[in-house]
């Protein structure tokens, strides 16, 4: 079987209820805090892909896009994503579950995390 690679932060309350269910369900899961392990640039660009697009990635709902400069909020290409990701890890929505390399979800609900199993 194989891990799951659980990104988000160690004081997130919706990754605490991710890694709960996770646990609940008996999935096995390796945790990294983006903060102390920042995601590269190249799985950040290929798990957007993989995701259907950066606003599938980025948490456009949180406090820090809200508080970001209008003239940011419109982003014309990658670089201009990982830029902002780079200065703001928090913008990444939360957690981000991968396995094998690839991007599965973002975010979380018991209906996505139901497809993990």
């Amino acid at each position: 079987m194989s891990t799951l690679i659980v990104y988000g932060l160690k004081r997130c309350s919706t990754c605490k209820k991710a890694l709960d269910w996770l646990d609940e369900h008996a999935l096995s899961y390796q945790f990294i805090d983006y903060r102390d392990q920042p995601i590269s640039p190249e799985n950040l660009d290929k798990w957007a892909e993989q995701l259907g697009g950066w606003p599938k990635l980025v948490n456009r709902a949180s406090m820090t896009w809200r508080n970001l400069p209008e003239e940011r909020k419109q982003p014309d290409a990658d670089a201009d994503w990982l830029a902002l990701i780079a200065e703001s890890p928090t913008l990444i929505r939360r957690p981000l579950v991968v396995k094998n390399g690839d991007a599965l979800t973002s975010g979380f609900s018991d209906k996505k995390f139901a497809t993990l199993v």
